[in-house]
């Protein structure tokens, strides 16, 4: 008998870069994977299929099971999956991704089924859209993926709503250990319906802001990472929020989300922005020092306005998920 444990990371997914698909490629992404917050699990074969302690995510958990089951073309497979410190849903950090996975990848390592982590990517609908999520479990880091031909999705659509493979990565490099404060408002990002018709609404972009955001993160924001210049990588981060379907995704967000990012870089940080459809903030910064001013001022200006905001400081995580097999 084995118990497979598995401890994932999270990720800032800063930016989709092709959304309007005239070179025939759609999507694309930059990101960075998160130290914390993390989720770990740990699961066992069993008669039927359980989830403790998921907080909200058991769907994601039993759907992937048996996702990952019939794309092995095995009937349902029992497991009982325990969870520890799991992170929200929908505030753009990726639970979605990182539950469903190791979810799957349990499944695949306690039933022997021999699959790769990017075809069970597929299996649970993981990575159709953003490739940032299967790569931050695969390996962390910086992470920039090349989309996928737009033939092979046919429509603007999130990952949620896209059965396409994880797209190849085209830059993948260890982040500087510069200070992430993370501020997480009371509040949910679009999901689910909402983020379909987003894009269907939104895309294509002008060709002419997928020319810009792509100069941006080419001759910007990829080599500040690789030159440890974070005063042009918060340069770049502040930029993306004005273009592109980022700006369009900011738009939709209430004022607060805006007022955090300013306040941040009121504060200190080198440039903040929002992940994914949000609500989570971040600001980029390079000691533990200007990462607490940064910190109180935003937990000063919410508590002045009456919101709930979680604040935290992290840095990014320059590997994968572990995993880890032992025998009961």
């Amino acid at each position: 008998m084995m118990r497979v444990e598995i401890i994932t990371p999270s990720r800032l997914h800063m930016t989709l870069i092709d959304m309007n698909a005239e070179l025939g490629r759609v999507d694309g992404g930059a990101g960075i994977t998160l130290d914390s917050p993390g989720m770990t699990i740990t699961a066992e074969r069993a008669v039927g299929i359980t989830v403790e302690g998921a907080e909200g995510l058991t769907g994601r958990f039993v759907n992937a099971v048996k996702d990952a089951a019939r794309a092995a073309g095995k009937k349902e497979l029992g497991v009982r999956i325990k969870v520890r410190d799991a992170y929200s849903m929908h505030v753009g950090l990726g639970s979605g991704t990182q539950s469903a996975l190791s979810a799957a990848v349990a499944v695949n390592l306690l039933y022997g089924l021999g699959m790769s982590v990017r075809s069970l990517a597929l299996a649970v609908g993981r990575g159709g859209t953003s490739g940032i999520g299967v790569e931050a479990f695969l390996s962390g880091g910086f992470i920039v993926d090349g989309g996928r031909r737009f033939r092979e999705k046919s429509r603007f659509s999130p990952s949620s709503a896209s059965r396409a493979p994880p797209p190849p990565v085209l830059f993948r490099r260890d982040f500087p250990d510069w200070k992430i404060v993370l501020a997480i408002p009371g509040l949910k990002g679009s999901h689910d319906s909402e983020e379909v018709d987003i894009f269907q609404k939104e895309c294509p972009i002008p060709i002419g802001e997928v020319r810009e955001l792509s100069h941006i993160l080419l001759m910007k924001l990829m080599p500040a990472v690789i030159e440890k210049d974070i005063t042009a990588f918060g340069e770049a981060v502040n930029s993306i929020q004005k273009t592109g379907f980022k700006r369009r995704e900011l738009e939709l967000q209430p004022p607060v989300i805006r007022d955090i990012m300013s306040q941040m870089n009121e504060s200190g940080a080198a440039g903040a922005g929002m992940s994914s459809f949000g609500p989570v903030v971040y600001g980029i910064t390079d000691s533990e020092a200007s990462a607490s001013k940064i910190m109180g001022a935003v937990r000063s200006r919410m508590k002045e306005n009456d919101l709930s905001c979680e604040v935290i400081m992290t840095e990014a995580r320059n590997q994968g998920a572990v995993i880890r097999q032992t025998d009961l």
